[in-house]
């Protein structure tokens, strides 16, 4: 949520010192000091590469460090939390990502954050192309094969996902339905894990994204089927989008973003936006970020960031509910 600029404007300097608000004046100057960008996971990861990629041209831009917080833990949960309660001035802010922001949300309301009321969004910095990969040993060479091969052969395909309730488990029970496609579920504790099994053949399919399995299908080791991107990635460009193999539903990149604590000031939001998209727009960072696998966002406003947060929330919800996907009591 945002704050009333007309109440801002109307209020007395205590009025405003009474809610524990920064000030007019402070949102005006901002920032003066350093700022604290949460990465809700361990270094090295995509939600990681996409934080680094930003703060570096963001310090340059707003004039003051940018201090990277890796604070993994619980899927991203105790990283998000930590900015959920910050206070909204500004000075801690955090990656956002699909499993942090949409899918643990989706699947979990024991959260110790609620993903659309505790953060004010600002826009994204990246998306991620999804992949749909085989065992590079199946013969199985594109996603007509993958259909008929797994109809001819009933009981033949076990598909990995990161663990129950994540975007690959929803991702491909939806695949699953609509392609009409009979597989089982295998479960992991995290991505790392599954693609060691599939590349060793325990289980013969799965789906991430792309920047995690790239090096693994440019060696042969696993083909990929499939992308679910706005269009073909150059780094697979024989490679179909879903939207091609009539599945639209199954096209949704995945995204990381830049959020704020909830009622930080809309001077601080819009400022922190501007420079953002002035940073993507930039030709020299968008080689960099195709370096690393990255889509160039869409400009996306922090209202339509919102919008977009909860749509996906919703759609995950729709998956998890058609397919009787409930997580495990703790």
């Amino acid at each position: 949520m945002t704050i009333d600029r007309r109440h801002f404007l109307t209020s007395t300097a205590a009025g405003i010192a009474s809610l524990g608000l920064p000030s007019l004046g402070a949102a005006a100057t901002y920032p003066t000091k350093a700022i604290t960008l949460v990465v809700p996971f361990a270094a090295g990861g995509a939600v990681d590469v996409s934080g680094r990629l930003i703060a570096e041209p963001l310090s340059r831009a707003l004039g003051q460090p940018i201090v990277i917080d890796n604070r993994g833990g619980a899927g991203g949960a105790i990283g998000s939390a930590l900015v959920a309660k910050a206070p909204p001035d500004g000075y801690t802010l955090i990656v956002t990502s699909q499993s942090t922001h949409v899918v643990s949300p989706a699947m979990n309301p024991k959260l110790p954050y609620d993903a659309v009321e505790d953060f004010q969004p600002i826009t994204l910095i990246g998306r991620l192309a999804n992949v749909l990969v085989v065992n590079g040993a199946l013969p199985i060479k594109t996603f007509d094969d993958l259909v008929k091969y797994a109809r001819a052969n009933p009981g033949a395909l076990n598909y990995a996902s990161a663990g129950k309730g994540s975007v690959s488990h929803l991702s491909m029970e939806l695949l699953k339905n609509q392609a009409n496609i009979p597989m089982t579920h295998i479960p992991y504790r995290g991505a790392g894990v599954a693609l060691n099994d599939l590349l060793s053949g325990q289980v013969q399919l799965t789906w991430n994204n792309l920047s995690s399995n790239l090096t693994q299908i440019q060696s042969g080791k696993l083909r990929a089927l499939a992308v679910a991107s706005p269009t073909r990635v150059p780094q697979l460009p024989d490679v179909p989008t879903f939207d091609e193999l009539k599945l639209p539903d199954l096209n949704l990149s995945s995204w990381n973003g830049l959020a704020a604590p909830a009622k930080t000031p809309d001077a601080v939001v819009n400022r922190l936006y501007q420079e953002t998209r002035k940073i993507i727009n930039d030709k020299g960072n968008q080689a960099l970020w195709v370096e690393k696998g990255l889509i160039i966002p869409e400009d996306i406003s922090p209202v339509a960031y919102r919008k977009e947060i909860v749509e996906r929330i919703k759609f995950y919800q729709r998956i998890a509910k058609d397919n009787r996907i409930e997580l495990d009591a703790n």
